[in-house]
């Protein structure tokens, strides 16, 4: 990413261009569909505009509330989108038949700021872009924030709240709670990475049957398996990551 500097401080500058990516998860929404969307017109007749080889269509959006004060407090930009063919509410009565009165909550919505004098040479009749040369590479840096909450929906739109990551109700940071000595992670699982063919209890005790196998999530548990002097990611345990004594 290059932020077009030089484009900015000209006299006149090009246009700044606008995009939207509002990404599903597949397991709260029942797919991992990416709509791409902008709300402005565009050189060509089919309204999409296309940004490093990705079209977005055009489509009445209105999004606002996404600067930074000097209180401390995180933005809480809202977007509303035009509903006027129910195209909106078919899009959450699908979602929320994977999860109940889910209305895209935890959907990741990217803001995406570039120039007119950078977008694909492909929005222009004789792709060739007049006001300078594409470069996919140029654009603000991108903005990103998670549905926080559909406020509003009816016949004319649907409003949905946005929040950064860590602002949404219930989460915290770090995600996972630092405990000392006590490993936290799913044992022979990915984060784990144990998958060797001897077995102990959770008091460290050998045993011969898979079935008795249980981690005690320990150092001691984590070095019987992995070896006290092995290379293993985070410098130590991979079960533990560093230990603190």
């Amino acid at each position: 990413m290059a932020i077009p500097v030089s484009e900015l401080q000209k006299i006149a500058p090009s246009s700044i261009i606008e995009l939207f990516e509002l990404q599903l998860v597949a397991s709260l929404h029942g797919t991992a569909t990416v709509y791409r969307f902008h709300a402005g017109s565009n050189m060509n007749a089919n309204g999409e505009l296309v940004w490093n080889s990705n079209s977005y269509q055009r489509f009445p959006v209105e999004a606002t509330g996404f600067e930074y004060s000097g209180t401390g407090s995180l933005p809480r930009p809202t977007i509303k989108v035009s509903n006027i063919l129910g195209s909106i509410t078919s899009i959450l009565l699908t979602v929320n038949n994977t999860t109940a009165h889910n209305d895209l909550t935890g959907a990741k919505l990217t803001r995406i700021r570039t120039m007119a004098r950078y977008i694909d040479a492909a929005n222009f009749s004789d792709d060739t872009n007049p006001y300078g040369t594409p470069d996919p590479t140029a654009e603000f840096p991108r903005e990103v924030y998670y549905v926080a909450r559909k406020s509003t929906e009816n016949r004319q739109l649907v409003e949905f709240e946005l929040a950064a990551a860590f602002d949404l109700a219930g989460v915290r940071a770090p995600k996972r709670q630092c405990i000392q000595n006590i490993c936290q992670w799913v044992y022979r699982s990915t984060e784990c990475g144990y998958t060797g063919t001897d077995y102990w209890t959770a008091n460290d005790e050998e045993v011969s049957s898979a079935s008795s196998d249980v981690c005690g999530k320990r150092l001691t548990s984590c070095k019987l398996r992995f070896g006290a002097t092995a290379e293993l990611p985070y410098g130590s345990f991979p079960g533990i990551g560093t230990f603190v004594a």
